[in-house]
């Protein structure tokens, strides 16, 4: 997977931004998308051309498999 550096601008990834449909009208959304590189950029949704964080499949895998155990309820 060739690298895409955490911080890039968002709006300049050829990528299709997608949200939870647990997202509200208040805002309080994050993004994410699959790259053609492999790994999965995330953004704040209320800053579409700000950064954005990129990870590996491997680690978005790891994060869901936590969440969907619980692992991360203690947050919210």
């Amino acid at each position: 997977m060739p690298p895409v550096r955490n911080g890039v601008r968002a709006s300049s990834l050829e990528a299709r931004w997608m949200k939870s449909g647990h997202s509200n009208a208040e805002g309080n959304c994050v993004e994410v998308a699959a790259l053609t590189e492999g790994g999965v950029a995330m953004r704040n949704s209320r800053d579409p051309d700000g950064p954005a964080l990129i990870y590996t499949a491997a680690e978005v895998a790891a994060f869901l498999a936590g969440a969907k155990d619980g692992e991360f309820d203690h947050l919210v």
